[in-house]
């Protein structure tokens, strides 16, 4: 069993489902600035252009939700060794 508190370890997966949920958003903005293009009318308004950048601000959220998690799991792979590890001989 782990020392490390469930929320620590659920901290970085939440940002990476947010992120998902951002860059899933930035996306489908992004199609939809696309549909004027193909049908020959007036392009959307900046605004809707401004969502499609939402795309890489999900992108950035979901790479610090794994940035997290790793440094959480380097942390318990760093205790789960000192508490493993075997005592030095002659010391």
């Amino acid at each position: 069993m782990s020392d490390t508190p469930e929320h620590e370890n659920r901290s970085g997966d939440l940002l990476v489902r947010i992120g998902g949920v951002i860059f899933a958003v930035g996306a489908v903005a992004t199609l939809i600035t696309f549909i004027p293009m193909f049908i020959g009318s007036e392009p959307f308004p900046p605004l809707a252009y401004g969502v499609s950048m939402l795309m890489g601000a999900g992108f950035a959220v979901a790479g610090l939700g794994m940035a997290r998690s790793i440094a959480v799991q380097r942390r318990e792979a760093v205790r789960a060794a000192a508490r493993t590890a075997p005592a030095t001989p002659g010391g």
